[in-house]
């Protein structure tokens, strides 16, 4: 999170948020599973919307994404939010 910038950040894990790629979905007990991960990925769409509708920027990536590339999109986010903070003064 940079808190002044209005930018959070979350890494999120591929079984726990559905990743396109890599999501799996146990055999035992599959019907409260879909539920439990239907559910989590519903509250990071809440989350994304209800921190955006009050002017934070959310990034999320998956926890399999190169770390160099996270860390260069987080630095353009900063970036960013910064210039348009100068810009507006």
């Amino acid at each position: 999170m940079f808190g002044r910038l209005k930018i959070a950040v979350y890494f999120d894990g591929c079984f726990w948020h559905g990743c396109p790629e890599h999501a799996t979905s146990p055999r035992a007990n599959s019907a409260w599973w879909r539920t439990k991960l239907d559910r989590n990925m519903a509250r990071d769409r809440e989350t994304t919307e209800h921190l955006g509708a009050r002017g934070w920027l959310v990034v999320r990536f998956w926890e399999h994404e190169e770390a160099g590339e996270v860390a260069r999109q987080i630095a353009l986010a900063v970036e960013g939010r910064r210039a348009s903070s100068r810009r507006r003064r």
